[in-house]
């Protein structure tokens, strides 16, 4: 059960976002937060399969403030080279204030038990862990955030549990990169890390050219579990 809904921003403006019931119409909501091709077909697969386990899934449209419903084909040189444009012009201080107002939105709604998650992918990746430093989001999850490593200087807000998938052969997040996160985040106690031998960038993303079904299966049998500790369901 799905539908497109509206959500208030902070600064006056409305964003639209893709809402996924579970048939019971109720749980525990989680936040969708989209790579850089927009409320696609993969992201929605995603909220759908996360109302089927008995959460209430939106993913609101992050790129609404350069151009409302994007849907970009992650397939195709065309789709790739607009996802870049928009990701270059993406403002995260901004997309942050986006999805902290639809956490307060999430949290209000019908159905809602008021226990709110958000799981990220790629540039969403880097977001669902800044949502763990900038917000009360109840858990977050990341799967190969892109830019981290340039935010460790917040880790020391996290007060609520983070899940990160790291993906270690990926070509936008190199060693480098990965040691700085490891080093700065092992220690914390809120976070736990899976690293993914071999796999690349987007390694989940089903029919991607790095889909790989069972590190793929593997990590969201992992978020799975994660969301419900942390969340119910």
């Amino acid at each position: 059960m799905s539908e497109r809904i509206q959500i208030a921003s902070r600064d006056g403006g409305q964003f639209a976002g893709y809402l996924a019931r579970p048939k019971s119409g109720k749980g525990p909501g989680v936040i969708v937060i989209q790579e850089i091709f927009g409320i696609n077909a993969n992201v929605r697969a995603v909220a759908d399969r996360l109302a089927d386990e008995g959460f209430v899934a939106l993913a609101p449209d992050l790129f609404w403030r350069q151009e409302p419903g994007v849907d970009l084909n992650s397939q195709t040189e065309e789709g790739w080279k607009r996802a870049m444009e928009l990701y270059q012009g993406f403002d995260v201080d901004k997309g942050i204030e986006d999805l902290i107002a639809t956490l307060d939105h999430l949290r209000k709604l019908d159905g809602v038990n008021g226990k709110v998650g958000c799981q990220g992918y790629c540039l969403g990746g880097l977001l669902a862990y800044l949502m763990a430093t900038r917000s009360d989001i109840d858990a977050a999850i990341g799967y190969y955030g892109v830019g981290i490593d340039g935010k460790l200087d917040e880790a020391k807000n996290i007060r609520k549990p983070l899940m990160l998938h790291i993906a270690q052969a990926d070509a936008f997040v190199d060693a480098t990169a990965q040691k700085k996160i490891h080093d700065a985040l092992d220690g914390n106690p809120n976070v736990t890390i899976h690293d993914y031998p071999g796999m690349d960038h987007a390694f989940t993303r089903l029919n991607g050219q790095h889909y790989n079904k069972e590190a793929a299966d593997l990590a969201n049998g992992r978020s799975l579990d994660f969301l419900r500790k942390h969340l119910g369901a």
